[in-house]
């Protein structure tokens, strides 16, 4: 890349950077170490392909100067876990709503496509789903329960182990993108033509309604946030392919992290869907009001932790950075 395209790219991050670490401290220590690292990524790329130039000394003053800044006046947070779902990770996520967005499309394809292969083929239910489970639900739609296959074994075991295979299928669709996007897309396209198969089951069997009353009390956020650790494993595949201005290794590693965080905030809501199934969602007699207010509230849920909280805390922080800025 030449060196003035370079510039042009980047510009304006490094100004913003630039204006933020005059702030004081009034600028939030965590959000300058980000932007550090941005910075010294650039540098690095400075260094190599822009020798003696311009760009790399004032690069280096830069960096120089945001070192001291940082390094005198970060401090860690007395409840560092809870700061970081409440506002380190919404205040990250707000940039990577595009790519969550495409997770979802990816899904939602797939999700089309089984439903489609699912209603025009009764054997392909079994394929996807297996005899065994296919032949359990038929025998419990034959029995006016079409759901009972969540009252097996105990609330407790079948929490945890719920749980446990939840997050076991995030970090896989988290780790695959190891192999680019392409091993991501492919968890997410296999999770969603199983979602479609298995939703049109029950309505070639004419019991669409009781049996999604129930599924989704728990899968809701189940596989909202299966779609969210897609998005994680999206952001480390398109690091791979997309270096932009890093070296791959260096892009890569970044984009492990970005996608790591994504994961681990989903942690709690696994734990959530967990609870549900195991101890709700087996009472298939409950309410209609009741399970569609656990479904409402959970839908609502994961709309404003992933949609609307990000942009809503980018947009107050941006403010105050800004009006900040014009004051000092």
């Amino acid at each position: 890349m030449r060196e003035a395209a370079f510039v042009r790219q980047n510009k304006e991050k490094w100004i913003a950077f630039e204006k933020a670490i005059t702030i004081g401290s009034k600028t939030d220590p965590d959000a300058l170490a980000n932007g550090y690292i941005q910075l010294t990524n650039d540098l690095a790329y400075a260094q190599t392909y822009y020798a003696e130039s311009k760009t790399l000394l004032y690069l280096n003053g830069l960096a120089s100067q945001a070192h001291q800044k940082i390094y005198k006046n970060k401090k860690e947070s007395s409840n560092r876990i809870l700061e970081f779902w409440k506002t380190e990770f919404p205040l990250f996520f707000a940039d990577h709503q595009k790519t969550l967005g495409i997770a979802f499309l990816i899904f939602m394809v797939a999700a089309v496509i089984g439903s489609i292969s699912a209603y025009n083929d009764g054997n392909f239910v079994r394929l996807i789903l297996g005899d065994a489970y296919v032949n359990e639900t038929l025998n419990n739609i034959a029995n006016g329960d079409p759901a009972a296959i969540y009252k097996g074994g105990s609330e407790i075991g079948s929490f945890l182990g719920i749980t446990i295979n939840n997050i076991r299928v995030a970090f896989l669709a988290f780790a695959f993108g190891v192999i680019t996007s392409i091993g991501t897309a492919y968890i997410l396209f296999s999770n969603g033509v199983m979602l479609g198969a298995f939703i049109t089951f029950f309505y070639t069997q004419n019991v669409f309604f009781e049996a999604n009353k129930q599924i989704w009390l728990h899968g809701t956020i189940e596989i909202s946030v299966i779609i969210v650790a897609g998005c994680a494993g999206l952001l480390m595949g398109n690091s791979i392919l997309f270096p932009k201005t890093y070296s791959r290794r260096v892009s890569f590693m970044k984009g492990a992290k970005d996608g790591l965080k994504v994961v681990v905030s989903t942690i709690p809501f696994f734990i959530v869907a967990g609870f549900i199934e195991g101890f709700v969602t087996r009472y298939t007699d409950m309410p209609n009001w009741l399970a569609f207010l656990i479904i409402g509230t959970s839908l609502l849920l994961i709309v404003f932790y992933y949609g609307i909280y990000p942009r809503l805390l980018k947009t107050i922080h941006d403010r105050q950075l800004y009006s900040t800025t014009d004051q000092s």
